[in-house]
């Protein structure tokens, strides 16, 4: 239940609190003072975009915050710890907007910044609004099918529903690029198979291509190699001929004997330094000794490798730069060879796959259409029976159903498939065999909802948008509610001239079903009708006042608290006096607050109440014991608190 909204710097409204009750709370105010800034307000907590221009002139932001008391086993709790918020110290959820006068929006749930779409999944459990947009949407048929699905409680339905049409579509898709791909596909399997079949006759190892310069360079300059490897030997260790060029080992020989022969201390150490310069060389020689006799030439080797070579550079230069690049793209062409089967076995499976996604689909469209169907004649019924006491008894309502016409050569697989596989039917949706007929599977279903009316016995069923004028149509919206109060979660139900366009006795009729609405639910009507703002519980009145150019408002209750009076509480209105209702109603009624316009209120006051307390006892007469405590439950206890509101 919404319990508390404060509003600052919206429209008009400067600063404004209203302390909310269960039952049915009116809202009115003369034209331009601001009273459908509630129903912004609450838009606003709803998640709707946010718009600068409804920034108070002058004011820097508008903020709008509500608290809404829930039980604990409400899912709204949940929604606030997942956004990293908490309840508030009463248990309550507080849910705050702020949209700034550039046009920046930030929301908050539970104390924590949140994204709008959170604040919105959180209100649509707690809080639905009723404008005249939401009059006009109903027009509209995919409008219709939204209410029909509401009331038949499809939620789960339909997404397991849109879930297996995605996989179909999906499937379809694969499918459908197959077949027109399919020359293209064959052509890349074709390059793709012939040139891993050539990697593979060549076989290459990784780094071949480095080890094979290495060793080509080496037989390729072998006499170069050695006869410089010979001549660093003969200097080391000599020749294998006489020879009287002296070798490095000989003449450092000869140094360290005449180094150590002298026996001097320093020149002994000098002669074991150079003992270690013998030890090297003689490695030295050793090692070139050994490259000398590795060193033999091998043209025919190096042809071998030169070959090899040249098989090695075919492939680098087709598929990569070097060898372990050609190596890589065998793995990925043997990869992309798995996807790319272009076989008739291939594309046969997939018909197949795609044939199945289809039955599943067209099962599931069949289950939504049995349950819209058997829902579509309880709606009919309880709307065409609401109306009744709406002075529209004459009036009759019904919800009919028809399933899309579609091609069969549009067809996204199925039992039989056209060959056309996804192709749409004109409207962006595929077509889909069902029980013998092709039909448009939309992500809605295979059905158009639409509500027609009967204004009188023998006139024809037209559909609303053409057979019920404005003051009709709210009455048809009002009805659609009542009917879906009894299956919808919503607590909170916010109505913004739900009355437009009717007078007379059918207005008082609306102002008695919004009371008999808000007798299970929380009720906040904005109206310019006094007989229905007569039957509210509480009277807000939203009241303008000017300052310089800038037009500012406030909210103030309008008298008694209609509740807290049944129950003997006295009123609740701080210092107002019960006659500021009379004289707001007698404002709505005829514009003055002349002796008749509030005679005339008066009446209607009495009358309302008059008829609350029949309403009331034949409650209680029929329902016993039992029927007040359903009553106690749906609205709580009646709570004695002060009024809220000023600038």
């Amino acid at each position: 239940m919404l319990s508390e909204l404060r509003i600052s710097g919206l429209g008009v409204i400067e600063e404004a609190v209203l302390d909310l009750h269960p039952g049915f709370t009116a809202v009115t105010g003369e034209t331009g003072a601001g009273k459908t800034m509630v129903v912004t307000a609450l838009g606003l907590i709803g998640g709707a975009r946010a718009d600068a221009a409804r920034v108070r002139a002058g004011a820097d932001r508008a903020v709008v915050e509500a608290r809404f008391e829930v039980g604990p086993t409400d899912a709204a709790i949940g929604l606030v710890e997942a956004a990293g918020g908490r309840l508030d110290d009463d248990g309550s959820v507080i849910a705050v907007r702020t949209v700034t006068a550039d046009g920046r929006s930030r929301a908050h749930v539970g104390g924590r910044a949140a994204p709008a779409a959170t604040l919105a999944e959180l209100a649509t459990g707690l809080l639905a609004v009723h404008g005249q947009s939401e009059a006009i949407g109903l027009l509209r048929p995919a409008q219709q099918r939204v209410v029909l699905d509401r009331y038949a409680g499809l939620d789960t339905e339909l997404e397991t529903y849109r879930r297996v049409r995605t996989e179909w579509l999906a499937a379809a898709a694969e499918l459908r690029d197959r077949r027109a791909n399919a020359r293209e596909r064959a052509q890349r399997e074709q390059v793709l198979r012939m040139g891993l079949q050539e990697i593979e006759a060549v076989a290459p190892q990784p780094g071949e291509d480095r080890d094979l310069v290495d060793e080509v360079r080496r037989l390729q300059n072998a006499d170069t190699l050695r006869e410089a490897a010979q001549t660093a030997a003969t200097a080391v260790v000599g020749a294998d001929t006489l020879t009287d060029t002296p070798t490095a080992v000989a003449l450092v020989e000869s140094a360290r004997r005449s180094a150590a022969a002298t026996g001097d201390v320093r020149l002994a150490a000098v002669a074991e330094q150079l003992h270690g310069v013998l030890a090297v060389l003689g490695d030295a020689g050793a090692e070139l000794a050994a490259y000398l006799t590795d060193l033999d030439a091998d043209p025919e080797r190096l042809e071998q490798l030169l070959a090899r070579q040249a098989e090695l550079k075919t492939l680098t230069r087709r598929y990569a730069e070097d060898v372990d690049g050609v190596l890589a793209w065998a793995r990925d062409a043997a990869a992309e060879l798995t996807g790319l089967d272009s076989s008739d076995e291939a594309i046969e499976a997939l018909r197949g796959r795609v044939r199945e996604a289809a039955e599943r689909v067209a099962a599931q469209a069949l289950l939504l259409s049995a349950r819209r169907t058997e829902a579509a004649g309880r709606l009919g019924t309880a709307v065409t029976e609401e109306l009744t006491h709406l002075a529209m008894g004459r009036a009759a309502v019904e919800v009919r159903m028809t399933r899309r016409a579609g091609a069969s050569d549009t067809v996204a697989g199925g039992p039989h498939d056209a060959g056309r596989d996804g192709e749409s039917d004109g409207s962006g949706s595929p077509a889909l065999q069902v029980e013998g007929q092709w039909v448009t599977a939309t992500a809605d279903g295979i059905d158009t909802v639409e509500i027609v009316m009967t204004a009188h016995p023998g006139a024809p069923a037209l559909p609303i948008n053409r057979g019920a004028s404005g003051g009709e149509l709210s009455r048809v919206m009002l009805a659609l509610e009542v009917a879906l109060a009894d299956v919808d979660p919503v607590h909170t139900l916010v109505f913004d001239e739900v009355d437009a366009g009717v007078g007379g006795r059918a207005a008082t009729e609306i102002g008695r079903r919004l009371a008999e609405l808000a007798r299970t639910h929380q009720v906040i009507v904005v109206t310019h009708l006094a007989q229905v703002a007569a039957f509210a519980d509480r009277h807000y009145v939203v009241d303008a006042a000017a300052s310089g150019l800038v037009g500012r408002s406030s909210v103030i209750m309008a008298g008694a608290d209609l509740l807290a009076e049944t129950d003997g509480a006295g009123t609740d209105g701080g210092d107002m006096t019960g006659t500021a209702r009379e004289l707001e109603l007698a404002r709505m009624l005829g514009g003055t607050d002349s002796g008749s316009a509030l005679a005339h209120a008066a009446e209607l006051v009495a009358a309302t109440r008059a008829d609350r307390a029949e309403r009331s006892r034949r409650s209680t007469g029929a329902t016993g014991t039992a029927g007040s405590k359903e009553k106690t439950r749906a609205n709580g206890a009646p709570r004695r608190r002060k009024t809220a509101a000023t600038r």
